[in-house]
């Protein structure tokens, strides 16, 4: 197997650090966004929508989404279990995760793919016809991610991780769109009490390295 990655995205750290916490070694090629190798034929090849990460399978089925990659993992390598073992653990870590990818992460995209001059004609990920920035997204964005930041610290004041007792794929993506945010110039968690403890021992983990 093959796992298509790129270094400073959050979507491919997020694949990492969840093989790191199993201890998992896929090979590793590395993609590099900034010169648009994602969109150049020989990866289209590989991936038409031009996204990060993807995971050629050895019989070169190619698995393009970075929580499918890690379902296909956590079903390969149940221990520990990440996205859960109980059934209400399991929806409650799935109810996290797309609160966290639909109201955070996705508020920190609209307020990078909008803003940045790298983005323009280019404001969705992906392979796309032009698509121009619309400054308003951006502005949305903004208040999305504050809220979501609200929302998080909320539950992070109720449970010491997001998915419940112990550490979840949940915990994975806050972390991966909490530094996202950060390294797009969104503030917001540090003023969260309840977040900043909660990524004080997210970040501390080795797998948060990867």
């Amino acid at each position: 197997m093959k796992l298509y990655d790129a270094d400073r995205a959050p979507s491919p750290r997020r694949v990492r650090i969840y093989l790191a916490e199993k201890a998992i070694s896929v090979e590793r090629v590395a993609v590099d966004l900034r010169a648009g190798e994602h969109l150049q034929p020989a990866y289209l090849a590989i991936n038409p929508r031009g996204t990060v990460p993807a995971l050629q399978l050895d019989d070169g089925e190619v698995i393009g989404d970075s929580v499918a990659i890690c379902r296909f993992f956590e079903a390969l390598h149940p221990d520990p279990p990440l996205f859960g073992a109980r059934p209400v653990e399991i929806a409650r870590i799935a109810v996290w995760t797309r609160r966290i990818e639909a109201e955070g992460y996705a508020g920190v995209v609209y307020a990078l793919r909008n803003t940045a001059a790298r983005f323009a004609g280019r404001a969705e990920t992906g392979r796309w016809p032009p698509l121009e920035q619309i400054p308003a997204l951006a502005e949305r964005g903004r208040a999305m991610w504050g809220a979501f930041v609200e929302t998080l610290d909320s539950r992070l004041g109720e449970s010491e991780w997001i998915g419940g007792d112990r550490y979840s794929f949940a915990d994975i993506s806050a972390l991966t769109a909490v530094d996202f945010a950060t390294a797009a110039g969104l503030g917001g968690a540090g003023e969260a009490a309840n977040v900043m403890r909660w990524y004080e021992s997210v970040a501390a983990r080795p797998s948060a390295a990867a």
